[in-house]
């Protein structure tokens, strides 16, 4: 049997067990799904109200295609059923343009790869928007050079479906050759739904998430929150977990953290914008696509994942996509943070669902687990932030700079 044959028998069964997953523990993994995505479904299947269009919605508006796309078929197939088929069709799709016809060593790492980065994490990898938006990050990055219409369009697409990609798209701007073609792409996308919300009627909830996303708390498994996790286990007064009812999370509350959530989204900004002038600064003195866009785009990626004041379980998916492509272009050099990336996987998956309870009433291992899983979040930032810094640049274009 070929090696190919295997990775796409090894796909089926990965995907079926995440697919269980989801249907486990009273459905704890597919909450989101089973309970909001269904119920945002139905709103805009039956014309009670389209969230992105006749109201602000904490999702970009084009997040309503794959929920109405298991809407419509909920009348035959048990809609978080439902939702898991389409993950997996999605799936299917990016993993034949990775995997190819099986001949590439790299592309072969990166696919196994991807399965265990989905079995680390699990249902909630799955069963969230950003499973969507990942086959479209991996397929539209591998296509980006030969392809940079396409490849830029698909990341466009997955960003109006769920904001991360953005750091895709803005590594390629950075990275590739043919920047018009990329920006080209995106813009047409952008100004396309643009369009289609405002003839809709609904401009003024066009850009609604963006409101969102910066008025909210410290989330309890974010980074930032690390700290203020340990002194509520250790029963510093003032510090507790606490519930926000609107936004359906648990965040800490304590003494500083209004400054804290205050200067938070200028920190995220401030170091998205570091690291893209870096990445900006290696292009310019010549840097090879091959050797810029994984770094850049991981440590892009990291950088809204480690500086944001959310820390969802399903934001480790993000992952995935800028490490596919640093294991298809240099395998050897990015095994190690793929390694892990999967340890950090895994951990998220015992944290939520498994642990969940438990890290809600502070029991000590459930927030040594947090701790030890925001530790390698930080550590993984390090290696690829470092890893920018060391791209090489062409000698010729150094020696032109320096003279």
């Amino acid at each position: 049997m070929s090696g190919r044959a295997v990775v796409w028998i090894a796909f089926v069964l990965v995907h079926a067990v995440v697919v269980w997953l989801g249907f486990a523990d009273d459905r704890a993994a597919s909450w989101d799904v089973d309970q909001l995505y269904r119920w945002w479904a139905g709103l805009a299947l039956t014309g009670e109200a389209f969230p992105g269009i006749t109201a602000d919605w904490i999702y970009p508006v084009l997040a309503q295609l794959p929920i109405l796309t298991a809407g419509a078929v909920a009348g035959l197939l048990d809609y978080v059923f439902a939702w898991g088929l389409l993950v997996t069709a999605l799936d299917a799709v990016a993993f034949r343009v990775l995997v190819g016809r099986g001949r590439s060593r790299g592309r072969m790492a990166a696919a196994w790869f991807w399965l265990a980065a989905i079995l680390a994490l699990g249902g909630v990898g799955m069963f969230r928007l950003d499973a969507v938006t990942v086959p479209l990050a991996v397929a539209g990055s591998l296509w980006l050079v030969g392809r940079p219409w396409l490849g830029s369009a698909l990341l466009a697409v997955a960003t109006w479906i769920k904001v991360w990609p953005a750091a895709l798209l803005a590594a390629a701007v950075i990275a590739v050759r043919r920047r018009l073609a990329v920006l080209g792409a995106a813009a047409a996308v952008s100004a396309t739904v643009a369009l289609a919300v405002f003839v809709a009627g609904g401009g003024a909830h066009l850009l609604g998430f963006v409101g969102d996303q910066t008025s909210r708390g410290l989330q309890i498994e974010a980074p930032v929150s690390t700290v203020y996790m340990v002194m509520a286990a250790a029963g510093v007064p003032g510090v507790e977990v606490v519930y926000d009812f609107d936004l359906i999370t648990f965040q800490v509350d304590g003494p500083g953290v209004e400054g804290v959530i205050a200067v938070m989204t200028p920190i995220l900004v401030a170091g998205t914008l570091a690291i893209a002038a870096a990445g900006a600064l290696k292009a310019w003195r010549g840097a090879s696509f091959v050797a810029l866009f994984p770094a850049l785009a991981a440590a892009l990626v990291l950088g809204l994942i480690v500086l944001n004041k959310v820390g969802s379980p399903q934001y480790m998916t993000w992952l995935v996509a800028p490490l596919v492509l640093g294991l298809v272009l240099d395998r050897r050099r990015w095994w190690a943070p793929a390694a892990l990336t999967l340890a950090i996987l895994a951990l998220t998956q015992l944290i939520f669902p498994f642990w969940y309870d438990a890290l809600l009433v502070l029991a000590p291992a459930a927030v040594g687990l947090l701790v030890a899983r925001n530790l390698l979040l930080l550590a993984l930032f390090a290696w690829v932030v470092v890893r920018l810094v060391r791209v090489r640049v062409r000698p010729a274009v150094r020696r032109r700079v320096t003279e």
